[in-house]
């Protein structure tokens, strides 16, 4: 004998939308139509941009923050140079969102984006994130929710600064990373002797000491450049802001001073690097280690 049962139309039925959601998805629809409206009307101009690039990149405050280095994976754009170069072209809106979080499973749904509004060009990435970080080759779950919280911010900024920098022009962003690097080995106008002196002190306030430093570039402290004082810089802001250690980056040195300096001497010396002096055209009067995020923050 077959039954049939009676279904309630309200069991079947979705769940009506209260009055406030409804409110903020019209207004989230008329935000959009807003900002493509305003875009439109207000074209980007270029030259501008494109001066504004050049401009920001020349001041050192911005091109010590503009790279990260990551032993074994390299060097980079920052989210900080992404950022900025978004704000420099104008028209266009970024951002990662927390989709959903499962404490339980011990992971995060996030999804970070880059939104061209002027051009329609958008790049985004959805992703889980482990309430997890790897310590010496291990992985150590988060348990505190001010660890998962920095650690799903950290992943979703590196996210953001991918997105962005694939929707920007390319000979944009490569045009930006030349200057930051011709900034960074200018320096603030002050003498490369002084500029490695001041390196090589920033470094052992972290442990680090010279015949560290002398076994990673492959010879004696004498015969540095401006391309290895820029370099440095970048690492060492890459272990203040809490992206890799100091002992990863400078293991203890298996060589003296006295032997690097002895297989220099058996090499050629390299060209001499000109170094600009303090009326140089685009130095900053900013200091040479500027304040940075604490370990945790994104890059």
């Amino acid at each position: 004998m077959t039954t049939i049962e009676r279904v309630s139309p309200a069991a079947v039925m979705p769940a009506a939308t209260t009055q406030t959601t409804a409110v903020e998805q019209a207004r989230a629809v008329a935000e959009v139509a807003a900002a493509v409206q305003v875009a439109q009307q207000c074209p980007r101009d270029m030259n501008r941009a494109w001066a504004e690039m050049k401009a920001a990149c020349s001041r050192l405050g911005l091109a010590s923050r503009a790279f990260y280095s990551v032993r074994n994976r390299g060097t980079g754009p920052s989210v900080h140079l992404a950022r900025e170069l978004a704000r420099i072209w104008g028209n266009m809106d970024y951002g990662v969102h927390e989709l959903h979080r499962d404490d339980t499973r011990g992971v995060s749904e996030i999804r970070a984006y880059a939104w061209d509004q002027q051009t329609n060009v958008r790049s985004s990435r959805t992703f889980q994130v482990p309430h997890a970080k790897m310590a010496n080759g291990q992985r150590k779950p988060l348990t505190d929710l001010q660890d998962v919280y920095l650690n799903n911010q950290n992943i979703g900024a590196r996210a953001v600064r991918e997105s962005i920098l694939a929707a920007l022009p390319a000979d944009f962003v490569e045009e930006a990373k030349a200057q930051c690097r011709a900034t960074i080995e200018r320096g603030d106008g002050k003498p490369l002797v002084d500029r490695i002196a001041d390196m090589v002190q920033a470094f052992a306030g972290i442990g680090v000491k010279g015949p560290q430093i002398e076994a990673r570039l492959g010879r004696p402290r004498g015969q540095w450049t401006a391309a290895d004082v820029a370099e440095l810089s970048v690492v060492f802001q890459s272990i203040r802001r809490g992206e890799v250690s100091a002992d990863e980056e400078f293991p203890a040195a298996r060589v003296t001073a006295a032997e690097i300096a002895e297989q220099a001497a058996a090499a050629p010396a390299p060209a001499p690097v000109p170094v600009p002096g303090p009326d140089a055209a685009g130095a900053s009067a900013e200091d040479d280690w500027p304040t940075v995020t604490q370990p945790g923050g994104d890059r």
